[in-house]
C-alpha cells in the first residue's frame, strides 16, 4: 500500500511541476524574453541614429576647412601674381634708361602674361571656381614665388641705383674738369690784369720816389693786398667745398656766435682769419721773423729799398732768385702759421706742400702761388709802412660790440639792414686799419 501510495504521489508531483512550468513559460518567461529582445532591438535602432548625426557634423566641419584652405591658396596666388606684375613693371622701367629694346620687349611680354593671370584669378573668384587638388601645396608654392618676385624687384632697384650712382660720378668728374678749366681761365685773366693794371707796371719808378711818398701810396698798396687776400680766400673756400667742409662750422670757429645778414657773408670770417695771421707782427721792423736781426734799427731808406727790390718782381721769381732771403723766410713762417696741418691734409690729401716748405723749398701749385701773392703784398705794405717813419705804420683793430664810427671804420656789408632804432655794432674786424702819423686809414669791419 505504501509503495503504491508513494508511486501515485510521485506521479502527481511530476504532473503538478510540469503544469507549473508550462504556465510560467506561457506567462512570465515569455514576457521577459520579449521585453529583453525589444530592449536589444531599441539599442540596435538607437545606435545607428547617433552615428549618422556625428557623421553629418564632421562633414560640415571638413567642408568649412576645405573652403578655408582653398581661399588661402587663392589669396596666396593672387599676391604672388601681383608681385610678378610689380617685378615685370620694374624691369620695364629699368630697361628704358638706358634704352634696351630687347629688355623692354621681354619685360612687356611678361607684364601682359601676368596681367592675364590676374584677370583669370578674378574670373575664378567671381564664378566661385576655386577648386584645387592640393591647396596647401599651392599656397606654399605661391608664397615662394612671391618672395622670388620681391628679390627680383630689389635687385632691379639695386641695379638702378648703381646706374644712377655711376651717372652722378660722371657728372662730378665733368664738373671738376669744368672747374679746373674756369680756374685756368681766371689765372690767365689775372695775369693779364696784373701785367696791364698792377702796381708794378702802372706806376713808374719816379712815382715811387722816396722823397715824395704819401699816404696815397700806402693806400694803393693796401688795396692790392686786400685784393690778393680775397683771391686766396675764394681759393680756400672752393677747396673746402670740394672736400665737403662744413663752412658754417668753420666760420663759427673763427668768429663765434655771429649772425650773418647773408649766407655768403661767411667769407668775411675766413678773410679776417687770413688777415690776422698774415699781419701778425706787422708793427715790428723784423715782422716777427725768427733770426731776422738785420731789420732792427734800420733807416727808412733801407725799408724803401727792400720795397723797390720786390715790387717789380713776382713772388716766385724773387724767392727763386734769393731762396735764403728774409722774404723767403717770411713766406715759410707765414705759410706754416696760416695753413694748419689738418687743414692741408683735408684739402689736398697729404702734407707734401708743408714738408717742402719746412725744407725751405717752395711747391709749384696754384694754391701756393695764390699764397705767395698775398705774402708779397703784405711784405711790401710792411716795408712801405716803415719807409714813412722809423716807427712804421701802426696797425689797429676794433673789438666786438664797438659802435660803428665812420672815422675809423669802413663796413664790408650793407648797414641799411640795421634797425634805425639802434646804432650798428661791430661783429668783428675783417681787415685791420693803419695810422701813418696823423693819417688814419680805416679798418674794414662786419656790422650786425
Amino acid at each position: 500500500m505504501d509503495s503504491v501510495k508513494q508511486s501515485s504521489n510521485k506521479s502527481r508531483l511530476a504532473r503538478t511541476f510540469a503544469k507549473v512550468m508550462h504556465v510560467r513559460a506561457a506567462t512570465g518567461v515569455d514576457k521577459f524574453q520579449k521585453s529583453k529582445s525589444k530592449t536589444r532591438e531599441k539599442v540596435k535602432q538607437d545606435t545607428p541614429t547617433d552615428e549618422s548625426h556625428q557623421h553629418v557634423f564632421f562633414n560640415e566641419k571638413d567642408e568649412k576647412l576645405q573652403k578655408r584652405a582653398l581661399m588661402d591658396a587663392f589669396i596666396a596666388k593672387l599676391f604672388a601674381t601681383i608681385s610678378s606684375v610689380k617685378a615685370a613693371y620694374a624691369e620695364l622701367q629699368y630697361c628704358q634708361v638706358p634704352y634696351d629694346a630687347d629688355g623692354i620687349q621681354s619685360a612687356d611680354q611678361t607684364l601682359v602674361s601676368e596681367l592675364k593671370s590676374l584677370s583669370e584669378l578674378k574670373q575664378s573668384f567671381l564664378k566661385k571656381h576655386l577648386d584645387d587638388f592640393s591647396p596647401e601645396t599651392t599656397q606654399l608654392s605661391a608664397e615662394v614665388q612671391e618672395q622670388k618676385n620681391l628679390i627680383k624687384t630689389y635687385e632691379i632697384t639695386k641695379k638702378k641705383l648703381a646706374s644712377q650712382s655711376k651717372l652722378k660720378d660722371s657728372e662730378i668728374i665733368f664738373l671738376k674738369e669744368k672747374l679746373e678749366d674756369i680756374r685756368r681761365e681766371n689765372k690767365i685773366i689775372e695775369k693779364r690784369l696784373n701785367s696791364s693794371g698792377s702796381l708794378s707796371s702802372s706806376s713808374s719808378h719816379e712815382k715811387w720816389n722816396f722823397s715824395s711818398l704819401s699816404p696815397t701810396n700806402f693806400l694803393s698798396v693796401l688795396k692790392q693786398t686786400t685784393k690778393s687776400i680775397r683771391s686766396l680766400v675764394k681759393f680756400m673756400i672752393s677747396e673746402m667745398e670740394s672736400t665737403n667742409w662744413d663752412l658754417d662750422a668753420a666760420a663759427n670757429s673763427i668768429q663765434p656766435d655771429v649772425v650773418y645778414w647773408d649766407t655768403t657773408h661767411i667769407c668775411y670770417a675766413f678773410e679776417s682769419f687770413v688777415c690776422k695771421q698774415m699781419f701778425d707782427g706787422f708793427n715790428r721792423p723784423e715782422f716777427a721773423i725768427p733770426g731776422d736781426s738785420q731789420s732792427k734799427g734800420k733807416t727808412r731808406e733801407f725799408f724803401f729799398d727792400k720795397f723797390m727790390e720786390l715790387k717789380s718782381l713776382k713772388a716766385r721769381e724773387y724767392i727763386t732768385w734769393k731762396p735764403t732771403s728774409v722774404f723767403a723766410e717770411f713766406c715759410r713762417c707765414k705759410y706754416l702759421k696760416l695753413i694748419h696741418p689738418k687743414m692741408e691734409a683735408s684739402l689736398f690729401g697729404n702734407l707734401n706742400q708743408r714738408n717742402l716748405v719746412n725744407a725751405r723749398k717752395f711747391p709749384e701749385t696754384a694754391f701756393f702761388d695764390s699764397f705767395l701773392e698775398v705774402a708779397k703784398w703784405v711784405w711790401l705794405l710792411h716795408c712801405l709802412g716803415f719807409s714813412f717813419s722809423p716807427d712804421g705804420a701802426t696797425i689797429f683793430q676794433v673789438t666786438k660790440g664797438s659802435r660803428f664810427s665812420e672815422v675809423f671804420m669802413d663796413s664790408v656789408n650793407d648797414v641799411t639792414f640795421v634797425s634805425p632804432e639802434r646804432s650798428p655794432e661791430v661783429a668783428f674786424t675783417v681787415v685791420p686799419g693803419f695810422k701813418l702819423g696823423k693819417t688814419v686809414i680805416q679798418c674794414q669791419v662786419y656790422l650786425i
